[in-house]
């Protein structure tokens, strides 16, 4: 049958009129190109059905690859329940069609067909083989540039690859990593895909012989495919094949790893005389909850366009919330999950919720609120905050700082990062301080450690003075008027690193935090450990510090505030156990693609939190499609949450609202937490952009009078948080002025006059 017949079986019945088009579309390539919940994985695998049962398609000539295995389960799953026989056609990742090729024809790339895969370790590993003078975590950064290297399909030769070399000797290095796998006839991920297209475009029989075996060949979420395996659909596809890709550009959200969007924004001049299908009805969101979404993605130039609607009504506006702190942030969202689950009426459970954040250390005040209140969770895609290795590495740091007998907190601290301390050393401290084999029984680690000093190998020696050392000094930081440390505390090292201007504090116990952990070398090693994972890491570190702000610099203070941590471990612990699966998601907005929750929450849209201030470019055109993301996850309910100060880098500073609130349609949006509104007439030039229209009152219209008045340096004025003050700087922004303060308690604070200029009150104005 085809489109224009009238009969229409049941299987087919349940599309849309532009799904039923995709499913029915044959003779040119095709790129559907489907809208945030517009059904894009019923249409392919309905198509599959569609081409065995209607057009007599013999399954075996069919190949649909995709990204993960779970996705490629569900698509052959659904297509076995149209038709029984599409489980013949072949549907694999990309990785495991690049496997099952190479297994058949890797002879011809000197590989035997029982060739080992090597994972990242195994790369770390062999290179280290090559070159033994080079560091495990810089082998880390190299590894990771070759794997990078092959997604765009570089080899050691080509000219492009100096835009991807972590190292001096990349090229160099990543020429002899080739041999040597070469020479022991395995492969990487990386070569999965780089040596299929290599075999096929250098053997004319082979690629003959695939692309007649494959005459069908679909791609689902196209928007993910990097520069490698759109060469290997290249090299797939012939003459007579029939190519298909689903995707969505306002869902490319994985540059980081090397997805390219323009793969889907080229796909029509790549394929020549390629169809275009949109998939706009949206089944999943509201009209209003779409509209917020797209009018903050229709900013970018790098997409081809699309018009989500939906069926479902108007539905509630989205709300945006201005709010004080990050703190109140938490207590927000807690008071408002508890409240619609305790209300009357339409059942709502825990698990209908979603809080979304843009870094996993943004959990924290989350998860410490949620605890606090007996509100169940889970985090999505990482470890609660406190089981992740680096907080358990810094805890235990200022664990052995607070108790010089703790140890488990020594066993894990005192050789990572490597100090030259062997097992049988850290043994030896033990059993000293154990069974007082150096001296006094029972007098603690920490002094044990430091008479076993002169009878230690230089190298073991060195490592151990110099975490006492840190240990020292850590005291001294805190020791009070009336206290004094263990130890006279040596000269403070002058480490100007990456890591120190990376976790830097300055208010409460923050410092110290931020001390132990640039100076014990933690951050480094992260830093250094691994590529991507690194920036994560010392975000959470980060966090850590940001949460000792509330502490005094004082042994009480950080007595008091490893107490509370336990504290919050323990109701973790219960928490979990009563949980099962009804329970609220933290996750980030990279972890939500693919998923769907009934109310949804955005949160820290600030400027520099979402997006960052470095993003620009197309690096600010993803970060616009990972809101979009975002927002389309929501079902019935949308809420945004900015907030005028936050604490970062150990300090609490004042927020600008995010650049896509600006963009953002105000005509779906409705506004609370007045006060801290933006004046109206701050978005940007065409469209209907800024927040003008709801919310407001009184507060809202000193906005407008007073926010944007003119700040002089030199100026006195008072913040109901912070007293009297004075302006240090004014400096033009592309918002308007940013205005520096410097408060009498020493607090320094920066505000943009546009939008917070009414949250401070210059002497001799009216209060």
């Amino acid at each position: 049958m085809d489109g224009n017949s009238t009969e229409i079986p049941p299987y087919l019945a349940a599309l849309n009129s532009e799904q039923r088009e995709a499913v029915f579309h044959w003779g040119k390539p095709l790129l559907i190109l489907a809208g945030a919940g517009s059904g894009k994985t019923r249409v392919i695998t309905t198509k599959i059905a569609y081409l065995i049962r209607e057009r007599g398609l013999d399954p075996r000539s069919i190949l649909a690859v995709t990204f993960t295995n779970k996705a490629a389960r569900e698509m052959a799953d659904r297509a076995r329940l149209i038709d029984e026989r599409a489980g013949e056609a072949m549907l694999r990742t990309f990785h495991s069609f690049g496997a099952w090729f190479l297994r058949r024809n890797g002879a011809l790339a000197g590989l035997d067909s029982s060739f080992v895969i090597y994972d990242d370790d195994d790369m770390v590993s062999l290179l280290s083989t090559i070159e033994e003078d080079i560091s495990r975590a810089d082998l880390r950064l190299i590894a990771a540039g070759i794997s990078r290297a092959k997604d765009y399909f570089f080899s050691p030769d080509s000219p492009e690859l100096d835009r991807i070399g972590y190292h001096p000797r990349f090229r160099k290095i990543y020429a002899r990593y080739e041999e040597k796998l070469r020479y022991i006839g395995n492969v990487d991920f990386g070569d999965l895909i780089k040596k299929p297209v290599e075999i096929l475009r250098e053997h004319a029989v082979v690629s003959s012989r695939i692309q007649d075996r494959f005459r069908v060949i679909l791609v689902d979420e196209y928007q993910d495919a990097n520069i490698a395996q759109f060469e290997l659909l290249k090299e797939l596809a012939g003459p007579a094949s029939y190519v298909c890709v689903v995707g969505d550009d306002d869902q490319s959200i994985y540059r980081f790893r090397g997805a390219e969007v323009r793969n889907i924004l080229e796909f029509p001049d790549r394929f020549r005389g390629a169809d275009i299908i949109r998939l706009e009805q949206n089944y999943r969101s509201t009209t209003n909850i779409l509209r917020l979404a797209s009018s903050v993605v229709a900013r970018n130039e790098s997409r081809l366009g699309k018009e989500l609607f939906s069926l479902r009504g108007e539905g509630k506006k989205p709300v945006l919330a201005f709010l004080p702190s990050q703190d109140e942030e938490a207590a927000f969202c807690a008071d408002l999950i508890e409240k619609s689950v305790a209300a009357p009426g339409k059942p709502v459970r825990w698990s209908d919720w979603a809080i979304l954040y843009r870094t996993n250390a943004q959990s924290l005040g989350f998860e410490t609120e949620f605890l606090r209140r007996g509100i169940p969770y889970r985090v999505v895609g990482t470890l609660k905050f406190y089981e992740r290795e680096e907080i358990k590495d810094a805890l235990a740091l200022l664990s052995f700082l607070a108790n010089g007998r703790d140890e488990i907190a020594f066993r894990r601290v005192v050789n990572k990062p490597a100090r030259g301390l062997g097992k049988a050393t850290v043994d030896r401290i033990v059993e000293a301080a154990a069974f007082g084999t150096a001296g006094p029984p029972d007098d603690g680690l920490e002094a044990a450690a430091r008479r076993l000093l002169p009878d230690l190998p230089p190298k073991a020696r060195a490592g151990l003075q110099s975490f006492l050392g840190l240990i020292d000094e850590g005291r001294a930081l805190i020791a009070g008027p009336g206290e004094s440390p263990a130890r006279p505390a040596p000269r403070s090292r002058d480490r100007a690193s990456e890591s120190r201007e990376e976790l830097r504090g300055s208010e409460g116990l923050s410092a110290l935090v931020a001390k132990l952990v640039t100076d014990s070398g933690l951050a480094d090693y992260y830093r250094l450990h691994e590529e991507i994972g690194a920036v994560p890491r010392l975000n959470n570190l980060q966090e850590l510090a940001n949460a000792a702000v509330e502490y005094p610099a004082t042994t009480a203070g950080l007595s008091q505030f490893l107490e509370n941590i336990e504290l919050d471990r323990s109701l973790e612990d219960k928490s979990d156990k009563k949980a099962g699966n009804d329970t609220v998601t933290l996750i980030t907005f990279h972890n939500t693609k693919g998923l769907e929750f009934r109310y949804v929450i955005m949160t820290g849209i600030e400027q520099g939190v979402f997006p960052r201030d470095d993003k620009k470019g197309e690096d600010l055109e993803e970060e616009r499609r990972l809101f979009y993301v975002g927002a389309t996850r929501a079902m019935d309910e949308l809420y945004l949450v900015s907030c005028a100060q936050r604490r970062m880098y150990g300090r609490t500073q004042i927020a600008e609202p995010s650049l896509f609130l600006r963009e953002a349609d105000s005509s779906v949006l409705r506004v609370i937490g007045g006060a801290l509104r933006p004046a109206s007439g701050t978005g940007s030039s065409g469209g209907s952009g800024g927040f003008g229209g709801s919310g407001g009152g009184r507060a809202a219209r000193q906005d407008s009078d007073r926010g944007g008045r003119d700040w002089r340096r030199g100026d006195r004025l008072y913040h109901d948080d912070y007293g009297y003050g004075g302006v240090v700087r004014v400096r033009e922004s592309g918002e308007g002025p940013v205005v520096e303060v410097l408060f009498e308690s020493g607090k320094e604070l920066r505000f943009l006059s546009r939008h917070q200029g009414s949250a401070f009150t210059r002497i001799g104005d009216d209060v």
